[in-house]
């Protein structure tokens, strides 16, 4: 039996908990070119302003540079083919009274669209948004039931640095979750710039591990020294309801408008 399941059974049955049982080791594969084109096909922004519309259409060219004189936002992750994505909860911290569109790369084109803001978590810095547009390139999760211990490689593709950074490592572990696991932070060797919040981190076969939160620095008088970044994994299992959820509400049965 898989180490990581046979574990979080018995943690289940009340034999062991997960924190007896030990870490497999890391798989050493690093995140190649397959990766990096898999996260080109999925590249996501979103932007918040007060216009109603924003210039492109399908096909088109858009930079954040070029985008309207209000802008904040930062970047989101693709989970369904149907138009949900997943982005950190403090890139919205501005949406009051504004309108959120998401910017999503269909294998080389550009599709602007408006976003509905589904849920959020303040606590866990994470929230679904939908737009109603396909995606037909989206992220697979990694396995709730998977073990990633310290020192997994991964690389982040937020549009700020994502495809710009060298692969890193977790520098903190992800124990299989279980019923009861809610949101969890972890953190990576990588360092984040505004932008790449809300943008996936991935395993060495592209699956998603979580999304960019924020970046620690330590900052001696006015020199600052990197030290980490934390990210956000939600429970799998209850985001997929969420979604499913919003898919069945009245809101969510409008969201195809051509797909």
């Amino acid at each position: 039996m898989q180490h990581s399941l046979k574990c979080l059974m018995l943690a289940v049955v009340g034999a062991v908990s997960l924190q007896s049982c030990s870490a497999p080791p890391p798989d050493p594969t690093i995140p190649g070119p397959a990766a990096r084109h898999a996260a080109s096909q999925r590249l996501t922004a979103v932007v918040i302003t007060s216009r109603k519309e924003l210039s492109g259409s399908p096909g088109s060219r858009f930079t954040l540079v070029s985008s309207p004189g209000d802008t904040d936002g930062g970047s989101a992750t693709p989970v369904s083919n149907d138009g949900y994505f997943i982005t950190a909860d403090h890139v919205l911290a501005q949406s009051a009274g504004r309108r959120v569109f998401v910017v999503y790369r269909n294998s080389g084109n550009v599709r602007i669209a408006k976003a509905r803001i589904v849920w959020r978590s303040y606590g866990g810095d994470v929230a679904v948004l939908h737009a109603p547009i396909p995606t037909p390139f989206y992220y697979h999760w990694t396995s709730p039931e998977k073990w990633l211990p310290v020192g997994t490689p991964v690389i982040h593709a937020g549009i700020a640095t994502g495809f710009r950074s060298a692969p890193g490592k977790l520098s903190t572990e992800l124990t299989p979750e279980s019923p009861f696991t809610g949101n969890r932070k972890f953190k990576i060797d990588v360092p984040l710039q505004p932008g790449d919040s809300g943008g996936p981190v991935l395993d060495s076969h592209g699956d998603l591990v979580g999304i960019n939160s924020a970046v620690e620095y330590l900052v001696p008088m006015e020199t600052a020294f990197f030290i980490d970044s934390e990210c956000s994994r939600p429970n799998v299992r209850s985001l997929a309801a969420i979604i499913e959820r919003d898919r069945r509400s009245p809101r969510g049965k409008d969201r195809r408008s051509d797909s």
